[in-house]
């Protein structure tokens, strides 16, 4: 670590110095070096609290010590408002965070933010998969928050395509949350960066995910929701994309599925409709040459025949019993059932619990 990122995290650390009084340091001072070096006149000149000079950590304090570790540990980079590499987008909306700690490498480009429910449902996740994989293939950065459902299918997604992806938390950069996405974290710090605006060990309290969500919608130029009920947390980061200038997004789901209210609403307020990434490429990038986008299951499809063709054409997004795909293709079960075992080893059916199966989007 260097010993300009060490004066940012001292002064981060300082407790009751929170952005609006790093601001004002900045403001004063010009470097944290420089502020370090005035405590005395922070009273008088900036305007900050005596009780909060005097909870300043020393250069051997535990706590600093220990975050300075983790960040050497985890190759943990700090990114201040004032450097060149800070993404200009989230430096113009007017709650810019101070201070980001970085893991991965930053990806440059445009980025768009897709958010909804932590209990997705499997068509939820597979859509969400197959946009964000489409979108990062074609250069475009996938933000998100790195929690279940949703969340981490559109991380998955964008590996998918080979594009990059960034991930915001809601706690310390050193913290797996939730931890079973322990190798999804691994593969986007790998395919892009992670970042956070809390200190290492940080635990992730419900207060500070509105403010991670600031900084998901504040990187992007749009938001797409996938499925979020009527009091989502996802409504949150659309709250803030409005108010930061950005275009909103939405898929339209069953009205009496309950992960579908809150994005139903958002479409009945004027969202833009979404089935597909050339909905949100028409609007945000239409500048990318189109051309006629043929969808891998459609390709895959189109290399089977008979029997085998229909069935697989049966599927959709709603998954089917293996006696629903028996009526619809007039097949007997055994056929299906063979069928079916012949798609599933090709990659082209998922089989979900109670044999029910779905299309695989990417076969």
């Amino acid at each position: 670590m260097s010993e300009h990122e060490e004066n940012w995290l001292r002064l981060h650390l300082t407790r009751g110095l929170g952005r609006v009084g790093l601001f004002r340091l900045m403001e004063t001072f010009a470097t944290p070096a420089a502020a370090l070096a005035a405590i005395p006149a922070w009273t008088t000149r900036a305007r900050i609290r005596p009780t909060v000079v005097a909870a300043i950590p020393p250069l051997d304090d535990p706590q600093l010590r220990a975050a300075r570790r983790t960040m050497d540990g985890l190759g943990v980079r700090l990114l201040s408002y004032w450097d060149d590499g800070y993404p200009e987008l989230l430096r113009a909306i007017h709650d810019p965070p101070a201070l980001l700690y970085l893991r991965g490498t930053l990806p440059a480009g445009e980025a768009l933010a897709v958010v909804g429910s932590r209990h997705a449902t499997p068509a939820g996740r597979r859509l969400t998969q197959e946009i964000c994989r489409e979108l990062a293939g074609r250069r475009l950065t996938i933000v998100s928050g790195l929690a279940r459902g949703i969340d981490a299918a559109a991380h998955e997604g964008a590996v998918a395509g080979g594009g990059s992806t960034i991930g915001i938390l809601g706690c310390g950069i050193d913290r797996t949350y939730p931890p079973e996405n322990e190798r999804l974290f691994q593969q986007v710090i790998a395919h892009g960066a992670i970042l956070s605006e809390y200190p290492p060990g940080t635990p992730p309290l419900a207060g500070h995910f509105p403010g991670r969500n600031r900084i998901i919608s504040g990187l992007c130029r749009g938001v797409l929701v996938v499925e979020a009920a009527e009091e989502s947390g996802s409504l949150i980061t659309v709250d803030f994309a409005l108010e930061q200038g950005r275009e909103v997004f939405a898929v339209p789901a069953s009205v009496y599925a309950p992960t579908s209210r809150g994005v139903n609403r958002l479409l009945k307020e004027g969202a833009r409709v979404v089935t597909e990434a050339r909905d949100i490429l028409a609007v945000l990038w239409p500048e990318l040459p189109e051309g006629v986008i043929q969808r891998r299951e459609d390709r895959f499809a189109a290399s089977l025949c008979g029997d085998t063709q229909r069935l697989y054409l049966c599927l959709g997004e709603e998954p089917l019993h293996i006696d629903e795909l028996a009526q619809k293709t007039a097949l007997t079960p055994m056929e299906v059932s063979a069928i079916l075992l012949t798609l599933e080893l090709q990659g082209g059916v998922e089989l979900l619990p109670g044999m029910r199966y779905l299309r695989n989007r990417k076969p």
